[in-house]
């Protein structure tokens, strides 16, 4: 025809199997699209694939990372559903004036992120798109957001209708931009949505603005989510169960940050009640302490640990770490398993000695300091 036939052309990796081998008929070690689309979704599978895409190099396919990818599309799903059932109409809802630091934190995040995934996808860094894509919508939007406005949808109407407004706005941006990696779960649920247009195919995409970057607030609201992620990592690592409440002292010079993030601390990190200040209280002598950049918390022991119900805990655990010292102290006593046993066998069991006498030190120290 004496035209070009393609203004622009993407060259990417061979797509190997979950061994690094090139997938080929000889070798048995296909894998065909329909059977997985059946298994897992079109949705997924394109998903996975547009996720492993980095230029100039392979991609191994595992069908653990498409379950991951169908375990995501089903996490987008479970958020249109609890946008839908908490829109009191089918009108939508626009974005209100009187924002919360919450509501600016996630609209200036997806603000960004409009921005950096355009310019990722002009550029054909569809890898580096998708991986910004689900960060924002598991973790800031479903994890963090979502949990957030539930227990501001049953506050007062107006209160509760500037959630409704931003869940809607933040969502629906973000179903646009996913659309172009998964368009068949995008487009359905746009359609359940208040929306304008008749397609989001047709729709316009996300422009970046300046009148949703609220970088200042961005960064007080993530103090606060700081502090939360530390408060519970901590009481992961004491087994403290969530419905085990507790107060919080939190020490900062960042007393209006943490004052409005009282009611995010007691709903997020099981506290009980929260107190902020620039110095410390008296009698938290004895509390759990967890630092972070910008605060220091305390957490009262005796509030968080049952001491009789951990000490029982921490005495069985000790006789069963006992039982195993026995038991490799006399394998290791046996001078007729010592000599004809391999010597990898032999060391794997004093290794195996050394670390449960590590452990037995470990929970004496912990029975020591509960018996107090």
């Amino acid at each position: 025809t004496d035209t070009v036939p393609f203004k622009t052309v993407l060259f990417h990796g061979i797509v190997r199997d979950a061994n690094g081998v090139k997938m080929s008929k000889s070798l048995g070690n296909g894998i065909d699209p329909l059977v997985e689309i059946e298994k897992y979704g079109a949705d997924a599978l394109r998903f996975t694939l547009a996720t492993g895409n980095s230029p100039g190099n392979d991609m191994r396919y595992k069908p653990e990372r498409v379950e991951a990818s169908r375990n995501f599309a089903n996490k987008i799903w479970n958020a249109a559903r609890f946008i839908r059932m908490n829109l009191e109409s089918t009108e939508g809802i626009p974005l209100s004036a009187n924002l919360a630091i919450e509501d600016k934190w996630v609209l200036s995040k997806f603000n960004t992120l409009v921005q950096e995934v355009t310019e990722n996808l002009d550029k054909f860094e569809l890898g580096l798109a998708v991986s910004k894509l689900y960060d924002f919508i598991w973790d800031i939007f479903c994890d963090w957001y979502i949990e957030i406005a539930k227990s501001r949808l049953s506050m007062e109407k107006t209160y509760a209708d500037v959630a409704r407004g931003v869940l809607l706005y933040v969502f629906t941006g973000v179903l646009k931009l996913l659309h172009p990696f998964m368009p068949f779960i995008t487009e359905e649920i746009w359609q359940s949505l208040p929306h304008s247009g008749e397609a989001i195919m047709v729709s316009d995409w996300p422009v970046y603005t300046e009148e949703l970057s609220f970088k200042a607030e961005e960064e007080e609201f993530e103090k606060v989510m700081e502090v939360i992620r530390a408060i519970r990592n901590r009481r992961s690592e004491m087994n403290v169960p969530p419905s085990r409440k507790a107060k919080v002292y939190i020490v900062t010079n960042f007393e209006d940050s943490f004052k409005s993030g009282i009611p995010y601390v007691c709903k997020l990190a099981s506290a009980s009640e929260v107190t902020v200040s620039k110095t410390e209280a008296e009698g938290l002598e004895d509390a759990i302490r967890v630092v972070t950049d910008s605060a220091t918390v305390y957490m009262p022991m005796n509030e968080l640990v049952d001491f009789e119900a951990e000490l029982a805990r921490l005495e069985k655990e000790m006789e069963a770490a006992l039982k195993d010292k026995n038991f490799y102290e006399s394998k290791l006593n046996n001078e007729g398993f010592v000599a004809k046993a391999p010597a990898a066998v032999v060391e794997k069991q004093r290794d195996l000695l050394a670390k449960t006498l590590d452990r037995i030190a470990l929970l004496n120290d912990s029975i020591a300091k509960l018996s107090k």
